[in-house]
C-alpha cells in the first residue's frame, strides 16, 4: 500500500478515497458501501450508474498499473466534494504531476452542458484549491459509448472509455519532483482562493464595473466605516465580536455586507501565517447564483467572495473541526438562520448531534486563531422557510452557549438588545440603515407593507395617507384582473429604458395562477426558473439571443428567488394561497407545507405566508403592479388594494 494511502474515508470530502491497487482489488459492495455512507441519500439512478462505471474505471485503473507500476501509488477519488460546494466530482485521478477531472456520460455523444460541467469542474479546483494551483488539472470527459479517438474541445479532454489508460500514461510524464500528496488534498483546509483571484474581484467590485451591486435605497458609508473600525479593533486587541447590521428591505444591508468582504485593508490584519481574510455567505441560493453571475469576469465563476450557507456550515461542521480561512464572517439574512431541527434535516445528521447555525458560527469564530468578526445582516419580517422561526434570538442562545461567552462583544441596534441580555452589548445607532437620516422611500413602502398584511386589513385610512406619500415619492402601486394589461404597461413603461429590469413573481404556495395560465394560454410560466438561469433572468439584456431576461415576461419567480433582490418593476401574482376572507387574511386555499417524515414543521404558516407577500410587494424601486386574477375568491382581496391606494391599470 503506498505511504499516500487514507486507511479510513474521509467523511466530508468524499466518497471514496484509496492508491491505484486498492481500489482495483476492492469489492464493487465495497466500494458502493462507502460512497452511500457519504452521499447518505441516493437515488435509483445515481446506484445504477455508480454500479456501471466503478467496475470500469478498476478496469482502467488497472491498464494504468499494467502500463506503468509505479502508477499504483496514484490515488484513486470517487463523488469528491468540491471544496465549500455542494457539488461532487465522479472520479479524481492524483497522478504524479496533476489531477485528473474525470466526468462519466452514459451517451454517444456528448453535449454542450456536458463539456462545460467538467470545464467549470477544473476551474474551480484550479481556483479555489491549495493542491491544484500549482500543477496541471485536466479535465476528462468520458461518454460512456463513445468510440474513435480522443478529442479536445474548449480546454477539455473528450476521451473514449477505452483510452483513459492511454491518455494518463501521454499526460502523466512525471516532470514533477514531487507526487501528489492525496493526505493533503483531501484535508480539510485545502481551500484557498488563488491570490489573483481575490484581486481581480476587488478590481471588479470597487471599480463599480458592476454597477447593480453598488444600487441602494440609503447611505451605506455610516455603517462600512464603523463595522471597519470594529474590525480593526478586534485585529488589534484579540477579541471577537458579532455584529447585527439592521435594516428595512432595500435599505442596502447586502451591499454593505460586499464592501466589507471585498475591503483590501483586511489584508494587513494578519497575523502570522493566519489569513485575515473574510467571505459574504447567504442561505438565499438565488440571491448567491445573482451575485456570483454579476461577478464572474473575475474569474473563479464569482466565487471568490460570495457563498452559499449550507455549503460552508457543511465543510466546517466536521468532527475534525476544520480551521476556517475566514477570520471576518457575513451571515446573510442572520435572523433566518436555521435552528437544529433544520440543520439535522438539511445536512441530514441526527438531531442530538445537530446545532442551530448561530451555534455552529460562533463555534467556527472560536476555532480562530486570535481575533474573529462575525458580521449578521438582519432584515425584518422575512421568514419565510420552515425552521427559521426562531429569530434573532439565536445568536445571543449561541453565545451564552458557549464555554467563555464574556470574550465576545455584540454591536447593534438599541432595539434589539433584549436578545443579548447577560451578554456584553454595546448598542450602536450607526448600525442600523432605517434611521431618520436615510431615504425615507424604503421605510415608507414597509410601513405600508406591513400595515397591509397586519392581522386584520381595518386601518384603510392609514394606507391611504402612505400611498399618496409614496407617489408622491415617485412610487407607484397599481393593480390589473388581466395579466397582459401589466404586461403592456411594463413595456411601455420602460420602452427607452433598455437598462430596467422588470418581471413576474408570484407566491410559491399558490396554485390559481397556473391554472388559469394554462386555461387562458398566457405567454406566462408561473413556475420559478431553474437554478441555474436566476443570474440571466435578473442580469441579462432584453436582446440577448437565449431570452433569458426577466424583461420577456415569461417567466415568474417566487420569494424565494426573489428574497434579498430587486427590480425597477414588479408584476406580482397574487395568488389564492393569501386573500382576505370577511376583512381577515385567510390561507384556506393555499398549497399545503409537506414535510418529510420526521422533518421540520411549519410552526406558524399563515405568519410565512404573510411573510412571502412581504417579499413580494418590497422587491420593485419603481413600481409594484398587482394582478389579481377575475375568480370570486379573490374578489374581496382586489377591492381591498383598489381602496388603499393601488390605482387600476
Amino acid at each position: 500500500m503506498s505511504e499516500f494511502c487514507l486507511p479510513a474515508l474521509t467523511p466530508t470530502q468524499c466518497g471514496w478515497d484509496s492508491d491505484f491497487v486498492t481500489f482495483k482489488a476492492a469489492t464493487l459492495i465495497d466500494v458502493l458501501q462507502r460512497i452511500r455512507e457519504f452521499v447518505r441519500e441516493t437515488s435509483p439512478e445515481e446506484n445504477n450508474s455508480w454500479r456501471a462505471t466503478i467496475p470500469y474505471l478498476q478496469k482502467e485503473v488497472g491498464e494504468i498499473i499494467r502500463l506503468d507500476t509505479a502508477s499504483g501509488t496514484y490515488t484513486a477519488i470517487l463523488e469528491y466534494q468540491l471544496p465549500l460546494e455542494a457539488r461532487r466530482v465522479d472520479a479524481l485521478f492524483l497522478l504524479h504531476d496533476g489531477i485528473t477531472v474525470i466526468e462519466l456520460k452514459g451517451k454517444s455523444v456528448p453535449s454542450e452542458a456536458d463539456v462545460d460541467q467538467v470545464h467549470a469542474y477544473a476551474r474551480d479546483l484550479r481556483c479555489y484549491h491549495r493542491e491544484c494551483q500549482e500543477r496541471p488539472v485536466w479535465p476528462i470527459l468520458i461518454p460512456l459509448g463513445m468510440q474513435g479517438d480522443i478529442q479536445h474541445l474548449r480546454h477539455v479532454t473528450v476521451c473514449p472509455p477505452d483510452k483513459l489508460d492511454e491518455f494518463v500514461k501521454a499526460t502523466d510524464t512525471k516532470s514533477n519532483s514531487l507526487q501528489v500528496n492525496p493526505t493533503q488534498f483531501l484535508s480539510s483546509d485545502a481551500y484557498r482562493p488563488l491570490p489573483s483571484l481575490i484581486q481581480a474581484a476587488r478590481a471588479l467590485f470597487h471599480e463599480r464595473k458592476v454597477p447593480e451591486l453598488w444600487q441602494s435605497l440609503a447611505s451605506t458609508d455610516e455603517a462600512v466605516s464603523r463595522i471597519g473600525e470594529i474590525v480593526r479593533e478586534a485585529a488589534r486587541t484579540h477579541t471577537r465580536h458579532l455584529i447585527l447590521l439592521t435594516g428595512v428591505p432595500g435599505a442596502g444591508k447586502t451591499l454593505v455586507g460586499l464592501r466589507l468582504v471585498h475591503a483590501e485593508y483586511l489584508d494587513d490584519l494578519a497575523h502570522g501565517s493566519a489569513p485575515a481574510s473574510a467571505i459574504f455567505l447567504s442561505g438565499n441560493g438565488p440571491l448567491v447564483s445573482v451575485l456570483q453571475y454579476l461577478l464572474r469576469d473575475a474569474g473563479g465563476g464569482g466565487r471568490a467572495f460570495v457563498r452559499g450557507v449550507k455549503d460552508y456550515v457543511r465543510t466546517y461542521m466536521s468532527a475534525s473541526k476544520p480551521i476556517p480561512d475566514h477570520h471576518v464572517i457575513v451571515f446573510d439574512e442572520a435572523q433566518r438562520a436555521f435552528d437544529a431541527d433544520m440543520v439535522a434535516e438539511k445536512h441530514r445528521i441526527p438531531v442530538r448531534d445537530a446545532r442551530s447555525e448561530p451555534q455552529e458560527f460562533v463555534d467556527y469564530a472560536e476555532r480562530l486563531p486570535e481575533w474573529a468578526v462575525v458580521v449578521g445582516l438582519v432584515g425584518t419580517g422575512q421568514e419565510i422557510h420552515r425552521g427559521e422561526e426562531a429569530g434573532l434570538g439565536q445568536w445571543g442562545d449561541a453565545i451564552r452557549g458557549t464555554l467563555e461567552p464574556e470574550q465576545w462583544i455584540v454591536h447593534g441596534a438599541p432595539e434589539i438588545d433584549h436578545h443579548f441580555e447577560g451578554i456584553n452589548f454595546m448598542s450602536d445607532r450607526t448600525l442600523t440603515l432605517d434611521t431618520t437620516l436615510r431615504s425615507h422611500l424604503a421605510l415608507d413602502l414597509n410601513i405600508f407593507v406591513d400595515h397591509l398584511l397586519s392581522a386584520e386589513a381595518k386601518d384603510e385610512t392609514r394606507l391611504q395617507a402612505i400611498a399618496v406619500e409614496l407617489e408622491r415619492s415617485g412610487f407607484d402601486l397599481r393593480l390589473c384582473r388581466d395579466l397582459r394589461d401589466a404586461k403592456e404597461y411594463m413595456k411601455e413603461r420602460y420602452a427607452d429604458q433598455p437598462e430596467k429590469r422588470y418581471g413576474l413573481m408570484t407566491s410559491s404556495r399558490d396554485r390559481a395562477l397556473r391554472k388559469q395560465a394554462e386555461y387562458n394560454r398566457f405567454d406566462t410560466s408561473w413556475c420559478f426558473p431553474q437554478k441555474h438561469l436566476i443570474g440571466p433572468w435578473y442580469t441579462d439584456p432584453e436582446n440577448d439571443p437565449r431570452e433569458l431576461s426577466c424583461r420577456h415576461l415569461r417567466r415568474s419567480i417566487t420569494e424565494f428567488e426573489a428574497q434579498g433582490l430587486e427590480l425597477d418593476g414588479v408584476i406580482v401574482g397574487w395568488g389564492t394561497d393569501f386573500l382576505l376572507e370577511d376583512g381577515r387574511w385567510s390561507i384556506a386555499h393555499m398549497s399545503a407545507y409537506r414535510v418529510k417524515s420526521g422533518g421540520v414543521v411549519a410552526k406558524n404558516p399563515l405568519q410565512l405566508r404573510r411573510n412571502a407577500y412581504r417579499v413580494l410587494l418590497t422587491r420593485a424601486r419603481d413600481v409594484t403592479v398587482v394582478f389579481v386574477p377575475e375568480l370570486p375568491e379573490s374578489a374581496e382581496t382586489a377591492a381591498f388594494l383598489l381602496r388603499i391606494g393601488f390605482r387600476p391599470l
